[in-house]
């Protein structure tokens, strides 16, 4: 909104009333142009901590970062599953949430990140993240799914913040995105349907939370995931290949 002053000459016995009358009216326009903006910031600034308050999700696509794109190794052999205790990890960038990230890096591979802030189903602020257990899973931890993959090797990485501390949890990549109905996340992923339920058939990304309920695991195969085969993880209240279904994420995975 611009306030508008009328530049019409007048006689010359209201000149100087007129020149007063545009100073005051100046004013009032300076103070006009400035509330929307002022409204507008405690607006972003409001929105912005209720997402902080009530969780969410995003996925940022972009280059991938290090020497060749991809995350620094860190042991472990092809098909070989590893876990962490992951102290202090993080996700996101502070206290929002990073965008999702991905895309081709230098070496030739492929690297993408996807984070969230787990929440009920239902909740206000919708998310990719769903907390089906808040006593195991509560409302406001953390997520971050990252995938790499070149020519040789295939890796699916997890890092959680915000969990039970000390506590043993499972977790495996689902066929469908999570929904209200924790069972809407399908089956595990498998490299050979219908073949065996172990870590080297499907990605088991099972892990310990830290005194601060902070965990991490990463997986590793040859082997990649089948086009739209892969589409959430799923948080199991206990390791190995079963368990309750506690949390899921959906994940933007690439074949």
């Amino acid at each position: 909104m611009t306030a508008q002053v009328d530049r019409t000459a007048g006689t010359a016995g209201t000149a100087e009333a007129a020149g007063v009358a545009g100073t005051a009216e100046a004013a009032g326009a300076g103070r006009a142009a400035r509330a929307p903006g002022t409204v507008r910031r405690r607006v972003l600034v409001g929105a912005a901590a209720l997402l902080m308050l009530t969780g969410g999700a995003t996925i940022a696509h972009g280059a991938a970062g290090g020497t060749d794109g991809a995350p620094a190794p860190d042991g472990g052999g092809h098909a070989a599953h590893s876990t962490g205790t992951g102290a202090g990890t993080g996700t996101g960038t502070g206290a929002g949430e990073a965008g999702p990230v991905g895309g081709a890096s230098r070496s030739g591979g492929f690297y993408m990140r996807a984070d969230g802030v787990f929440s009920p189903p239902g909740s206000f602020v919708p998310s990719d993240a769903l907390t089906y257990d808040t006593a195991l899973v509560p409302a406001a931890a953390r997520i971050e799914i990252t995938q790499y993959a070149d020519r040789t090797s295939h890796r699916v990485g997890t890092r959680l913040r915000g969990l039970v501390p000390n506590r043993a949890y499972g977790m495996h990549v689902h066929t469908s995105p999570c929904a209200a109905d924790p069972a809407s996340a399908g089956p595990h992923y498998q490299h050979r349907a219908s073949a065996t339920a172990d870590p080297v058939n499907e990605v088991w990304l099972d892990f310990r939370t830290d005194r601060n309920g902070n965990g991490e695991a990463e997986a590793r195969h040859e082997w990649g995931f089948r086009d739209g085969g892969a589409r959430s993880v799923i948080v199991h209240d206990a390791q190995g290949g079963a368990g309750k279904r506690v949390a899921c994420f959906t994940v933007p995975f690439s074949s």
